[in-house]
């Protein structure tokens, strides 16, 4: 299997001491699984945050983070511990809909942009739009 959308995800929006574990784990067919839902569990805690432009559970309602999305009609993967969503190749709007609707984690992988729908949880579920260019956080 080809993974080289999950390593060009890792080594774009990833701290670079959590890169290699990240990586084997995506990439390990037993190990995948828990990879992902490990990730969105703490995604805040691994991203490098030069990398994010948006962040907050409101993310995909804010007109900002749907002007981006309208901007950026490409297809992108999808990674999800959920079966249903993991592995599908949408455009970009059809692939933030599944995210919304996904009862799971799943991220968004574009060509130079990359959307994190973290885990739902009692008190929000963390969202972060991230990009290839060094951003300064917005909260």
């Amino acid at each position: 299997m080809d993974h080289s959308v999950e390593e060009k995800f890792i080594r774009s929006f990833i701290q670079k001491d959590r890169q290699d574990r990240l990586l084997y784990e995506l990439t390990s067919p037993k190990k995948r699984y828990s990879g992902i839902s490990r990730f969105c569990h703490s995604a805040a805690d691994l991203l490098d945050p030069r990398k994010i432009r948006m962040e907050g559970e409101d993310l995909d309602r804010s007109a900002e983070f749907l002007d981006f999305v309208n901007k950026h009609d490409e297809s992108c993967f999808i990674m999800s511990p959920d079966s249903f969503v993991d592995g599908q190749w949408l455009p970009f709007a059809e692939a933030v809909e599944q995210a919304v609707f996904c009862p799971d984690a799943a991220v968004i992988i574009g060509s130079d942009f990359a959307v994190v729908f973290g885990e739902p949880m009692k008190g929000g579920r963390g969202k972060y739009l991230l990009t290839d260019q060094d951003q300064k956080p917005s909260r």
